[in-house]
């Protein structure tokens, strides 16, 4: 026990030095006005944002490391690796990185917290229960966060598909092969999703290099992890396997994706109301009733108050 808070302590004082060293001017007020007037203002900016890019490299080092020894003690993160990669953090630091910001978290908040809560004069044990609960923040905030960006981009990913799919069945009707159609709606598709285009360059990349079609769609459902692509890539395997019109199942499959896109507003529109009782009852009603009530009451104890 004694081990770890030492530990903790030290990580947190040395992320508290990067911090502060962030955010303490390289130069004086007076030097950067006497250096404007020189006309070197340029220099002065490209030299202010090259001292914030080393000093972010340092902290990104240090927590690459912590990441690293984290890493090494357990050889199974492959649902932590996914989450990662369907956020669309796919370096090969991404993973230590995430480590080291959730355990540099969970030690700096924790610290902090233990810190306040001995501040706070309380005592007994009130800074332990702080220190609890700002390492349980330091833990569970980057999840949400990462959890949170996964939603947002399967979101939009959803939202984008049944427009590729409709170019994707105006291209092989054309007379284009599924690989080619695949290249070109990956081009055209970039006016309405960046991400959409992302993921369909990188099957199309992966089919140049030599993974089966098949495999690479699959691929493909495991990098977004949507409910819609695993269906439209189950249903191109299986027309592939039993030999019929892929233009026509594509087709058909289009129409469906769009009634379920229609089918998905329709709930939005009819979740709208129930989602509006709660700021019409707890932040309109009452203004409401202060604006018409607020002159009768008044004279009411006026009156109340003369007799």
């Amino acid at each position: 026990m004694t081990l770890l808070i030492a530990v903790c302590t030290a990580v947190s004082a040395g992320l508290l030095v990067v911090l502060v060293l962030e955010m303490i001017p390289a130069r004086s007020r007076a030097v950067k006005v006497k250096m404007t007037e020189m006309g070197l203002h340029d220099l002065f900016e490209a030299d202010e944002v090259a001292r914030r890019a080393r000093q972010r490299s340092k902290l990104k080092d240090l927590l690459h490391h912590i990441g690293e020894q984290v890493e090494g003690r357990r050889a199974d993160w492959g649902k932590t690796r996914l989450q990662l990669i369907r956020a669309g953090y796919r370096s090969p630091t991404a993973m230590p990185l995430y480590l080291g910001i959730r355990f540099g978290g969970m030690a700096l908040l924790g610290v902090y917290g233990f810190l306040l809560g001995a501040a706070a004069g309380v005592g007994g044990l009130f800074p332990i229960i702080c220190a609890a609960f700002g390492a349980g923040a330091g833990w569970l905030l980057p999840p949400l966060i990462l959890n949170g960006r996964v939603r947002r981009r399967q979101k939009e990913l959803q939202k984008a598909l049944p427009d590729a799919v409709d170019l994707l069945v105006i291209c092989v009707e054309a007379g284009l092969g599924l690989n080619q159609a695949m290249v070109r709606v990956a081009e055209e598709v970039r006016h309405v999703s960046r991400l959409m285009t992302e993921e369909l360059a990188l099957s199309n990349a992966a089919i140049r290099a030599g993974t089966p079609r098949d495999q690479a769609l699959m691929d493909l459902f495991e990098r977004t992890g949507l409910s819609d692509i695993r269906s439209l890539v189950t249903m191109v395997i299986q027309t592939e396997r039993f030999g019929t019109s892929i233009a026509r199942s594509l087709r058909i499959h289009s129409e469906t994706m769009r009634t379920k896109r229609r089918q998905r507003a329709e709930e939005a529109a009819a979740k709208t109301t129930i989602k509006m009782v709660f700021p019409l009852a707890f932040c309109i009603f009452p203004a409401l009733f202060v604006v018409v009530l607020g002159p009768a009451v008044i004279s009411v104890l006026q009156t109340f108050s003369q007799m």
